[in-house]
């Protein structure tokens, strides 16, 4: 009999007709895949190969708008979800309103978009982690927290999109179980050791993942959106050419990218498309074609490994009149020290037109992008600092400050927007032009990760629009990790970076790289926070609030504790429901 042998995730939910919806699942052979609702709504199609693995992405239409309704997952006709005495609720697909006039015709009230979002989640803790010892644990998972609330308290306000931004899995930070296992399949002191090396080695950390009781019924209920960052590959990826060049002269290398890039192509990037560009993707509509889809997903892969221009992996989704801009911030790097870019040409003019389309649509504008826009000064100024050693303006691109400019970059991961200065410049005028103007969005807020801890930061009010223009509220949201720990020593830094003493520390080293004055500043406004938590933007028409949340032990169990729940404009919208501790 066919099995289910991972998920279902529930992935995209249209919030223009709110009658369709994608459901991920993997099963253990060929087969057809079927989701059928409690209200009639259903879809199926048969799964497709690579490697010896089987998945489907079905498409479900019919469904009610402004709707919550329980699915069943069937594979040959067989019932495989929920399983028999399931001990959690339902899975649900929730569906928006659809916009229009209330009764009577007056004017309906705007929807309500809750947007949780986080990085970086060990699914276990690696067998060597930077963990002060084995018997003390990272803390409790956020999205366990998560799962186990919404489960049990009916009470509890669902979001209604999960935005996974990055380090979804540790391929260079395996933990034990998996070393068992990659040991069982190969010498583990031969190169890569107890990094992943396949494609099917990269399956091993998605069962460990998505195989977990709480965030396996969390992601078959709550629609997500993902993207990568550098651990879903490996650690600082595409920091700079130097590293490039290193790495590419390793053995493994070549299969690590190949299989890296097949497996998020499989288990998260087809997810974040909606049903309209699944059926135009010629690499889906490939694999459907033919009993075997493994060497078209590995071309695929390669070609995008060898030549990373020909794919975009950034993507934009709408939720009402919200706009979210989900940005490759790794892949596809210019690494050229003369030339650096974040994104090439290309992607820069895609997230323009992105930005820009409509003006007047969106009453928010969230882009998402793993590395965070605005980091504590000193850090910003570091970054920058090393770009222009590394590019030449102390002796020469060859000289011995550019060759300690490249080993700081590398031991001490000065890679983020700040480390590509014209990048970052180009991302400030953008949303500089998006934010002013009476068109403009009552919000513009960059989502990011990565940094192991969460903060608020936004520009100097003089950094925008005149006074008595009207200008959206600009912010950088950054909350990380949500399963993962930062070294002491770390957290004494970042506080020391966002002090008086840490920016003078960073305008003499913008002094000494001759980067010239910022071309704007900026100030926290809340954090630094540290611990395993999720962020959840609440927005309804042109109001927004912002809740911070932790995973704290108690003596009863894990309960999500409050940090952070204020208005991001005059007036704002119910929050994300988690104003006291439970």
């Amino acid at each position: 009999m066919t099995g289910l042998r991972l998920g279902p995730l529930l992935r995209y939910v249209d919030w223009e007709t709110a009658s369709t919806a994608t459901v991920w699942v993997e099963a253990d052979r060929p087969c057809t895949a079927e989701v059928r609702c409690a209200d009639g709504a259903s879809g199926s199609c048969r799964t497709f190969a690579v490697a010896g693995h089987h998945y489907a992405l079905v498409v479900v239409t019919g469904l009610t708008p402004g709707s919550t309704t329980a699915y069943e997952v069937l594979l040959d006709d067989r019932k495989v979800w929920p399983p028999e005495e399931y001990r959690f609720p339902a899975s649900t697909i929730t569906t928006p309103p659809i916009p229009g006039d209330g009764d009577g015709g007056e004017k309906a009230e705007p929807a309500t978009v809750r947007v949780a979002f986080g990085s970086c989640r060990w699914a276990a803790p690696p067998a060597e982690g930077h963990r002060p010892s084995r018997s003390d644990p990272v803390g409790p998972d956020a999205l366990d927290t998560l799962a186990t609330r919404l489960a049990t308290d009916p009470d509890a306000v669902r979001p209604d999109v999960l935005l996974l931004l990055g380090d979804q899995v540790y391929a260079d930070e395996t933990s034990q179980a998996t070393r068992r296992k990659l040991a069982a399949r190969r010498d583990l002191n031969e190169p890569p050791g107890a990094e992943v090396a396949d494609y099917d080695e990269y399956t091993l950390l998605y069962d460990e993942s998505w195989r977990d009781p709480e965030v396996r019924w969390l992601l078959s209920t709550i629609p997500s959106c993902m993207i990568f960052d550098d651990h879903d590959v490996i650690d600082d990826w595409n920091t700079s050419a130097a590293w490039l060049a290193g790495i590419r002269a390793t053995s493994w290398w070549h299969e690590r990218i190949v299989s890296g890039l097949m497996s998020y192509w499989v288990y998260q990037h087809l997810g974040n498309l909606s049903p309209a560009e699944l059926a135009a993707d010629p690499l889906h509509t490939a694999v459907h074609a033919t009993a075997d889809g493994t060497e078209a997903v590995r071309r695929f892969a390669a070609g995008a490994a060898a030549d990373p221009t020909r794919t975009r992996w950034s993507y934009r989704r709408i939720f009402g009149r919200v706009r979210l801009l989900m940005v490759d911030s790794r892949a596809a790097r210019v690494l050229d020290e003369q030339q650096r870019s974040m994104l090439p040409a290309q992607e820069e003019e895609w997230l323009r037109d992105a930005a820009l389309a409509d003006p007047g649509s969106c009453d928010h504008l969230l882009i998402g992008t793993s590395l965070p826009w605005l980091l504590p000064p000193l850090v910003h100024d570091a970054e920058q600092w090393s770009a222009a050693l590394c590019r030449g303006e102390r002796g020469g691109p060859d000289g011995r400050w550019a060759r300690v400019g490249e080993s700081l970059r590398q031991r001490s991961d000065l890679e983020h927007w700040a480390a590509f200065p014209e990048s970052f410049g180009r991302l400030t005028d953008l949303i500089r032009e998006v934010a002013e103007g009476p068109e403009a969005p009552a919000t513009v807020c960059v989502l990011s990760g990565d940094v192991h801890h969460a903060y608020i930061a936004e520009p100097h009010a003089s950094a925008f629009a005149p006074r008595d223009t009207p200008a959206a509220r600009v912010l950088q949201l950054t909350c990380s990790p949500v399963h993962n720990s930062i070294p002491a020593p770390l957290k004494a830094g970042f506080r020391f970076a966002w002090s008086g003493a840490g920016r003078l520390l960073g305008r003499l080293l913008a002094r000494h790289g001759r980067t010239g004055p910022p071309s704007m500043r900026w100030h926290r406004t809340g954090g630094p926070w540290f611990g395993n938590q999720l962020m959840t933007l609440t927005l309804r028409g042109r109001k927004a609030a912002l809740s911070l949340v932790q995973a704290k032990s108690t003596k009863t169990g894990t309960v999500l504790e409050l940090a952070f729940d204020h208005p991001l404009t005059d007036e704002t919208p119910p929050s994300f429901g988690q104003s006291t501790k439970r």
